[in-house]
């Protein structure tokens, strides 16, 4: 390698012209951090390249280096990168709109129909913040359309997905040529350019010095962390076998590429890490310096022969950090949507920015869960002035989700979804949702949007389900009920901030049934009861606030809800197996409702994030006339549900863990929680939590009096009760929703109990 490098350098440098130095950087996912050590020692020996040909991984190292990143601030950005985040993470919980975010995150899969036909292509990992993050590096040269202004010229290897043929982008966006060239088929969706698309350069072309000597290069730096051909004792696994296929037109060029080299930079015996390990990146970078370090030899003398030659000027342009918006263009954004992205970017012509306050616009929009993706970029007008396009890729007005879930309680179903959007009316969104399973759940919900800034809105549910309601006695399952519920929920909200808070108020219609299971008259169960309905409709005012990151898992972030409700009807009916107690057909005396929940989430340490949360929720009933029942004795179906490790469906129900689901009926708690959230490696978590309340059967005055110093017993249901659970839970985020094992311990019945669940759960 040595003596081919001193050969050509003999040649070349009898010249009295300048030789091109081209450098050369390989795709190669995780493994093209090993690239920045190079970049370092380059300048450290003030070797400035003539060009860059960067694919992949190395285009984006190669990019910001052409630009005029020095090798120390590239090691110092991957670094510090988040790459869960970038790589896929998705949109952050705090980035969608507050009257989206219950629906944000909660399918497996889904696709978009229109004109009848499915038209979506899929994709492992969202590139949304790839793209932002990539167009916020490449800021400073947002005027620059030619490559071959940059700081050193550069060229980006993709490959055509239609023609399947070589593409090197020399024009344009820097950004969008340096994604481009990444786009690995099936794990990020292609990128649309001219009459084609694009994907990832390493399909026909991962070592590109070919390119590089078909561009005049005299001298060629390569360095390859790509690899090539894997051997056979390698391809025993899936992802393995994919990779090679895809890639067989550029790892069979790639011994041939790897010889047009005067100077080899060979990471393959070094590296210890795969494609896909980007948490591995410091050690990747470490790798990386090995063979940086074996080529010093070779790179001090080509900086030697240098000398006598003018070098490059090698730096960021000096770009103002804030810049004034003089033109702004929506692109491929339907006139149904574009008034509530306007509304949701705020992004204003004539005003102050920097690239922040563009994404957190940008992030704004993508919050309505309208877009797939939106780019944006910077174009001159004729003024010469600053203009921004925002292109919107849209979801079909038509969507088809679903996802698979088991839990110990419920068993297993499948959740369906059909979402439309600006179908019925302009910024409106109807859901159709229904849980097939051996319980089933359904719920139809309308939501419009309206006003100047989109901020008001209107909202109506329908939601039904037909639960196996279990009975317990003195914590054992004594029986079994049919639970059927119906609930139609009307409410008109203001949003106090579009992201994170809102306040209306409401009015809500319930109804429960309750039945045996099985004919009294053969089986009878605990309660003589033949069957219980109770009509209900209330008034409230509410206040919720959620700036949680996370839909699972959250690192950070509050949740805070508040109400209060009146009742308007409470009419019960009764029927009893038991001749001696009589049937009712009666209202209860009426009732006010107070609830307040508080969560907070904060980070501890890297891996560490501490859980405190705490809820009091009260019934205040009034006197009881004449011709009425007595609320506390038969209102069941209004009351507060406890119980429960995932949050469930419904009004007025609240998890408990180490209580069965809806184990616990009350009319007063005030309970407390406090966990730990750990996170050892990956996406496994450790959740230890520790859980107390003190909970009410009957009025609020009775409760009150005992709530700091309960006697009683909570399986009995008689007076105040304290009731307390630890536990711990082990989970993981899956490609199926999350895994949650819990095990919890509960007083009074002084059991240890299990707790099982996989899959998205029916939207709580």
């Amino acid at each position: 390698m040595l003596f081919t490098f001193f050969i050509v350098s003999q040649i070349t440098f009898a010249q009295d012209k300048k030789p091109k130095v081209v450098l050369v950087l390989s795709g190669g996912g995780a493994k093209g951090v090993a690239h920045i050590p190079l970049l370092q020692k380059l300048d450290s020996l003030h070797i400035v390249p003539d060009l860059i040909v960067g694919n992949s991984m190395g285009s984006i190292i190669g990019g910001l280096y052409a630009m005029g990143y020095s090798g120390d601030s590239i090691a110092s950005i991957t670094k510090h990168i988040d790459w869960d985040k970038i790589l896929g993470g998705g949109l952050s919980l705090k980035n969608v709109s507050v009257e989206e975010k219950r629906e944000y995150q909660r399918y497996l899969a889904g696709i978009g129909i229109k004109d009848g036909k499915p038209n979506s292509v899929g994709s492992i990992l969202s590139d949304q913040n790839l793209r932002e993050y990539l167009f916020e590096l490449t800021y400073p040269v947002y005027n620059v359309k030619d490559f071959d202004n940059l700081s050193i010229p550069f060229r980006a290897m993709a490959t055509d997905l239609v023609e399947g043929k070589e593409v090197v982008l020399s024009k344009g966006s820097l950004a969008f040529a340096m994604r481009a060239s990444m786009s690995l088929p099936a794990v990020f969706k292609p990128m649309p350019y001219e009459k084609t698309v694009l994907v990832d350069g390493g399909v026909m072309n991962n070592f590109p010095t070919d390119i590089a000597k078909q561009m005049g290069a005299d001298i060629i730096i390569g360095s390859d962390v790509g690899g090539g051909m894997e051997p056979k004792e390698k391809l025993n696994n899936f992802a393995t076998v994919l990779m090679q296929t895809s890639m067989f037109p550029s790892n069979i060029k790639n011994p041939d590429n790897r010889a047009l080299c005067n100077i080899l930079v060979d990471h393959l015996p070094n590296l210890r890490f795969s494609t896909a390990d980007f948490a591995e990146s410091h050690e990747i970078y470490k790798d990386g310096k090995i063979a940086a370090e074996q080529n010093l030899p070779a790179l001090i003398e080509l900086a030697e022969k240098l000398k006598k030659y003018p070098q490059r000027t090698h730096k960021l342009p000096n770009t103002p950090n804030e810049f004034v918006i003089d033109t702004l263009v929506y692109n491929n954004i339907s006139k149904e949507n574009l008034p509530l992205v306007t509304a949701r970017t705020n992004i204003k012509t004539n005003t102050k920015y920097n690239t922040k306050d563009l994404i957190e616009g940008v992030n704004r929009a993508m919050g309505t869960n309208l877009f797939s993706q939106i780019t944006y970029n910077y174009f001159l007008t004729d003024k010469d002035k600053l203009g921004i396009i925002l292109n919107g890729v849209e979801y079909p007005k038509n969507q088809l989700n679903a996802s698979l879930h088991y839990d110990t309680y419920r068993g297993v179903g499948i959740i369906l979804n059909y979402t439309a959007r600006n179908v019925i009316a302009e910024s409106s969104r109807l859901l159709v949702t229904a849980d097939i399973a051996e319980q089933p759940k359904a719920r139809i919900d309308f939501q419009k949007n309206f006003g100047k800034k989109k901020d008001w809105w209107w909202g109506s549910e329908l939601y039904g389900a037909f639960l196996r309601q279990e009975i317990f006695i003195n914590g054992n399952s004594a029986d079994n009920m049919l639970y059927n519920a119906f609930e139609f929920n009307n409410e008109f909200n203001k949003n106090i901030n579009s992201l994170n808070s809102y306040a209306g108020f409401g009015l809500n219609y319930g109804y429960t049934e309750l039945k045996p299971r099985y004919d009294p008259e053969y089986n009878p169960n605990v309660f003589s009861l033949v069957n219980y309905n109770l009509n209900n409709v209330e008034i409230n005012m509410h206040y919720y606030f959620n700036d949680m990151d996370k839909v699972f898992f959250a690192t950070s972030g509050t949740i805070l809800k508040t109400n209060i409700s009146h009742s308007i009807i409470t009419d019960i009916q009764a029927s009893y197996s038991d001749p001696n107690l009589p049937s009712i057909s009666s209202n209860t005396n009426g009732f006010t409702k107070f609830g307040f929940g508080y969560e907070k989430r904060m980070p501890l340490k890297k891996k560490i994030t501490g859980m405190i949360g705490f809820d009091a929720n009260f019934i205040f009933e009034d006197k009881l006339k004449n011709n009425q029942v007595s609320f506390s004795d038969f209102g069941y179906g209004a009351k507060y549900f406890l119980g429960g490790i995932i949050p469930i469906s419904g009004s007025n129900r609240f998890t408990f863990p180490g209580l069965h689901e809806d184990e616990l009926n009350v009319t007063q708690f005030m309970g407390v929680k406090l966990g730990a959230q750990i996170n050892p490696f990956g996406k496994i978590y450790l959740t230890p939590h520790f859980n107390m309340a003190t909970v009410g059967f009957g009025n609020f005055n009775e409760y009150v009096d005992k709530a700091f110093s309960p006697k009683g017993n909570w399986d009995q249901n008689t007076e105040p009760s304290f009731v307390i659970s630890g536990g711990a839970a082990v989970s993981y985020q899956s490609i199926l929703g999350p895994i949650h094992f819990d095990t919890s311990w509960i007083n009074n019945v002084h059991k240890t109990r299990l707790f099982f669940s996989v899959g998205y759960s029916f939207n709580p």
